[in-house]
């Protein structure tokens, strides 16, 4: 049992600095699967080596992207390393062979926690989503059910479901994204429009996305050129502001 400071600490550089140089890399199996099962920011940390035990050592674990879609919470568009999550999350589901109902599941709970998650959050997974999409072709038909399933008045995904498969992501629509069109950021409006068109065979490259602040997006904002806007004055009469009706007769503004 290490204090949950320690097991950051370690889990921080666990990947680059500890791993490459064991004779023995999946000595660290036991460990890892160990705090991925933990939860919040440590499960998050423990993907990295996770990964690489996975990629380049063969292992095989059970439930992954169970517990992988478990990860995702409200937290997780605040948390200090979204980077560093979503972009192992890309890595994970970038495989072709992924079944369609996992890759629905997660692409209907990012879109769901996404109502609530920061701009500098949405500009990022809009596209990752996007990229879900063109990866996985079978999940369009969240996209083509704009109105939602017929027959249904209420959404029969079950945002509670701990497991992917028994979620019902496929037979949703993805209403949440149709939602973020009407955002009060412009630049989120305009990148959740892009799936009201077909989208292009290249993927977008989020890498630059990942690490997106608020601070970068105000800056980005302030530092743009406004257009300037006409105007035109029209000098108010009567009660009501017409030129010609009975309250401009027998009321002014003096």
């Amino acid at each position: 049992q290490l204090p949950a400071g320690l097991y950051k600490k370690v889990l921080v550089i666990l990947h680059d600095s500890i791993l490459p140089y064991m004779n023995e890399p999946t000595l660290m199996i036991d460990f890892l699967t160990v705090a991925y099962g933990i939860g919040g920011a440590i499960s998050l940390l423990a993907l990295n080596g996770l990964f690489i035990l996975i990629h380049q050592h063969n292992l095989e674990y059970p439930d992954f992207y169970k517990k992988l879609y478990g990860l995702l919470d409200p937290s997780i568009y605040h948390v200090k390393y979204r980077a560093r999550f979503f972009h192992l999350a890309d890595l994970f589901l970038s495989s072709s062979h992924l079944p369609a109902y996992l890759v629905a599941a997660f692409i209907k709970r990012l879109s769901r926690l996404a109502l609530t998650a920061p701009p500098e959050a949405l500009l990022m997974v809009i596209p990752f989503i996007c990229n879900l999409f063109r990866r996985h072709p079978a999940c369009k038909v969240l996209v083509h059910r704009p109105d939602g399933p017929e027959g249904m008045s209420e959404d029969p995904y079950i945002m509670e479901e701990e497991s992917p498969s028994e979620s019902r992501a496929l037979e949703s629509s993805l209403w949440e994204i149709r939602t973020l069109q009407n955002h009060y950021h412009p630049d989120v409006a305009k990148a959740a429009a892009v799936l009201n068109q077909s989208l292009s065979e290249m993927e977008d490259d989020i890498s630059a996305l990942l690490e997106l602040s608020a601070p970068e997006l105000f800056d980005k904002e302030i530092k743009k050129n406004a257009a300037d806007v006409p105007l035109e004055f029209e000098q108010i009469r009567g009660l009501f502001g017409k030129k010609n009706d009975i309250f401009a007769e027998h009321f002014t503004l003096d």
